[in-house]
C-alpha cells in the first residue's frame, strides 16, 4: 500500500514567544515493512537553523531553533511511504502464538547475568517516565498470563482484554494522564491504551516498547475522505526471542510481526511517548498557548 501523510501542528501563542528551541519527531523511518519514499519538515516562522540525526533507539529526530519573536508556530511534515502487510500469515501468527516460549522464561532472558551478551530488547524491560511498575498492572495482566503459558498467547489476550474493557474517549485523558489513572478510569485514546499494555508487561518482566505512527482510517460509505480527519496513532512492540518485534494493537485489537497491518505507517519507537512525541520544546515567552493538530493520511493508487 502506498500512503501518502500530512502532519500539521500550529501552536498559537499569548503573550508572544521571544526565542525557542524544540525537537520533532515527525519523519516516518524505514522497517522491514515499510520503505520510505520521501519525507521533509516545513517550518514557519523560518528557523536560525534545522539539524536533522538519528536519536539513540534510530528514530530521526530533527531539531530547529527560532530566535526571533512570534506568535505562532506551524511545524508541517509530509511523507510518502510504501507499505506490506504482517510478515506472517494468519496461520503462521496463530501457530507461532500457541508454540512461543511461556512467558517465565522469556522474562528469564532478560534478568541480569554476570557475562552475558547484552540484548537491545532490555532497554524495554524496565520502567519509564510514563510507564511505571505497579502491583494493579500485574493483578490486571494475570488473568491473560497463567503458568506456564505460551507468551505471544497470552500478549494477545492481553490486548484483546484492553480493546473490550477500556472505552476510546476522546478528551477523557491528557498527554499527562499516568497510566494506572487510565487504568483505573477503564478509559483513554490509543496512548493510554499502549501505555496500560506496555505497563502490564513490563511489570510482569517482559521487553516490550512504545510505537508512534499513523493509521488509514476509512470515512463512511459513500462520504469523502476528510482532510485532517485523522490523528497520531499509538501502538505496542513485544519482543520475541524467535522472530524480533512483534506489533500489538490494542485499540483496534490487530497485531502482526513488524506490523499490525499495511494501513500502518510507524514513525518511530521508544520506551513511552516521551521518547517519540512529535513536536516538544523550549520556549521564552508565550505565558499561554493553544495547539491544533491535523493529520491526513490518503491511499494512493
Amino acid at each position: 500500500m502506498l500512503l501518502d501523510i500530512h502532519h500539521s501542528t500550529i501552536y498559537t501563542y499569548s503573550p508572544q514567544v521571544n526565542t525557542a528551541q524544540h525537537i520533532a519527531h515527525l519523519m516516518p523511518r524505514n522497517t522491514p515493512v515499510q520503505v520510505v519514499e520521501m519525507t521533509g519538515l516545513g517550518i514557519n516562522p523560518p528557523p536560525a537553523q534545522v539539524r536533522h540525526s538519528l536519536d539513540a533507539f534510530g528514530n530521526h529526530r530533527s531539531f530547529f531553533s527560532i530566535p526571533t519573536a512570534h506568535t505562532e508556530l506551524s511545524v508541517s511534515a509530509h511523507s510518502r511511504l510504501e507499505t506490506q502487510p504482517s510478515s506472517l500469515s494468519r496461520a503462521e501468527v496463530d501457530h507461532l502464538a500457541n508454540t512461543s516460549l511461556p512467558w517465565e522464561k522469556l522474562r528469564e532472558r532478560f534478568r541480569y547475568q554476570a557475562g552475558a551478551s547484552f540484548d537491545e530488547a532490555q532497554e524495554f524491560v524496565f520502567a519509564s517516565p510514563y510507564v511505571q511498575a505497579h502491583a494493579e498492572f500485574a493483578n490486571y495482566a494475570r488473568k491473560s498470563f497463567s503458568p506456564n503459558r505460551p507468551a505471544l498467547q497470552a500478549t494477545i489476550e492481553l490486548m484483546s482484554r484492553i480493546h473490550q474493557d477500556f472505552e476510546y474517549a476522546s478528551l477523557s485523558t491528557d498527554v499527562h494522564t499516568p497510566a494506572l489513572e487510565a487504568l483505573a478510569q477503564r478509559r483513554g485514546v490509543c496512548q493510554d491504551f499502549a501505555h496500560i499494555m506496555l505497563a502490564c508487561l513490563r511489570t510482569l518482566g517482559l521487553a516490550a516498547r512504545y510505537v508512534s505512527g499513523y493509521v488509514l482510517t476509512h470515512p463512511p460509505e459513500g462520504q469523502p475522505r476528510l482532510i485532517g480527519c485523522d490523528a497520531s496513532h499509538a501502538w505496542v512492540s513485544l519482543y520475541l526471542p524467535e522472530v524480533g518485534w512483534f506489533d500489538l494493537d490494542p485499540t483496534n485489537n490487530r497485531c502482526g510481526l513488524n506490523s499490525p497491518g499495511e494501513d500502518y505507517a510507524c514513525v518511530a519507537w521508544g520506551r513511552d511517548f516521551g521518547d517519540v512525541s512529535p513536536v516538544r520544546g523550549v520556549i521564552h515567552g508565550g505565558a499561554s498557548h493553544t495547539l491544533q493538530v491535523a493529520v491526513t493520511v490518503t491511499p494512493l493508487g
